[in-house]
């Protein structure tokens, strides 16, 4: 069996920190940008109220200025917000956003406007120089954490995710990556602060809560298996996560929804950069239904390699039991909100618990419930 390459493995946990660290700064870019995105919003609202007000009295203000002022709100974002009676609208076409305040989305005035739409597409600009740094901060993270995770692999000469360590570094890994390459066809920017502050606390965790000096796979995981069973599982863990921070997400915005449609208030501000709560379950909806397949496919190639590896396909062991709990959670949800009509909090519920249970399997279950999949490396 090939010696270890120790120096290679101490690169990988000096690139490991480095990455945190960068995701850390991008966690707390992302948060200035949601904070200072819907301030300044805020703001120009509230200027150009007050110059309509005081033009409709005076009749000093000329048609070119109240354009003008409309212009910057519509650059800076702001769509779907309905003016006073004559004074018309600057919504670009297909811009209201449904559910956010009454049949099509108009809102009362000082309640807030819509800065994105059902697509989660920005109207008008995409003038968020913060978030951009954060994207850019988070890119430069997730390449250094790439590195690190194959460096673990290569110094060990085997795939890194041979305990709980590395699953949830490469976990953690698959998180940033998936949410890149979804930022490439849509603008989710308004999930990064989740995004990044999870990845954050997954490494974290695998750090400080399973921290695994890097060895050889025991006899039991040296198996082809491990590339197909482990691989989709982690992409599949990814994938919930995502939904899972959609779906706290959805919980605020469908309770902010309602009481700005009782004549509320629109806080917390940051929330106008999120779509609407029925956007947010719909993709939800899709990314848990991509990832349910690749769970189903997780059990199933799981049970293969137990037939291989212990000469039967079911044993009902802990780590077994639980990825099928996982399994019926994730496919009761997609049922419930397909054909029983379980939507809006209820589907967000449904999701987060899925979620949960895939917290539980990994920590908990790995942790105390000893069983054929007692690999968790954590030192005695």
């Amino acid at each position: 069996m090939p010696s270890i390459n120790l120096q290679l493995a101490s690169y990988s946990d000096l690139f490991m920190l480095i990455a945190a660290l960068v995701y850390a700064v991008a966690f707390i870019v992302f948060a200035i940008d949601l904070s200072t995105s819907s301030r300044t919003i805020r703001t120009l609202e509230a200027e150009l109220a007050a110059e309509e007000a005081a033009g409709a009295e005076t009749g000093a203000e000329t048609r070119s200025e109240a354009e003008a002022r409309r212009e910057q709100l519509v650059g800076a974002g702001v769509v779907g917000s309905e003016k006073k009676a004559g004074q018309g609208t600057t919504a670009a076409p297909g811009s209201r956003r449904k559910g956010a305040g009454g049949a099509d989305g108009d809102q009362a005035a000082g309640h807030g406007v819509d800065l994105v739409d059902d697509d989660m597409a920005y109207l008008g600009t995409t003038r968020r120089p913060a978030a951009n740094v954060a994207v850019a901060l988070t890119v430069i993270g997730m390449l250094l954490h790439a590195f690190a995770v194959i460096a673990r692999g290569v110094a060990a000469h085997r795939v890194p995710w041979g305990n709980m360590y590395e699953f949830c570094t490469t976990g953690a890994l698959l998180v940033a990556a998936v949410y890149l390459l979804f930022l490439i066809r849509k603008d989710i920017r308004f999930l990064g602060t989740f995004v990044t502050g999870l990845v954050v606390v997954m490494m974290a965790a695998a750090t400080m809560g399973f921290p695994t000096p890097i060895a050889h796979l025991q006899p039991a995981l040296q198996s082809p298996w491990i590339v197909i069973h482990v691989s989709i599982a982690v992409l599949a863990s990814a994938l919930f996560t995502l939904t899972f921070a959609m779906g706290v997400l959805q919980l605020i915005q469908h309770r902010r929804e309602a009481r700005m449609r009782a004549g509320g208030d629109s806080r917390p501000a940051f929330m106008r950069l999120v779509p609407s709560a029925l956007s947010l379950e719909n993709w939800s909806y899709r990314i848990n239904a991509v990832g349910f397949v690749m769970w189903t496919f997780t059990l199933i190639a799981g049970a293969i390699w137990a037939e291989a590896a212990w000469g039967r396909y079911w044993g009902w062991d802990t780590k077994e039991v639980w990825t099928f709990v996982i399994w019926v959670v994730y496919a009761g949800y997609l049922h419930a909100r397909a054909t029983r009509g379980w939507t809006g909090d209820r589907a967000a519920w449904l999701s987060i618990i899925g979620f949960a249970c895939l917290v539980f399997n990994f920590t908990i279950v790995n942790t105390y419930f000893p069983g054929l999949h007692s690999y968790a490396g954590i030192p005695e």
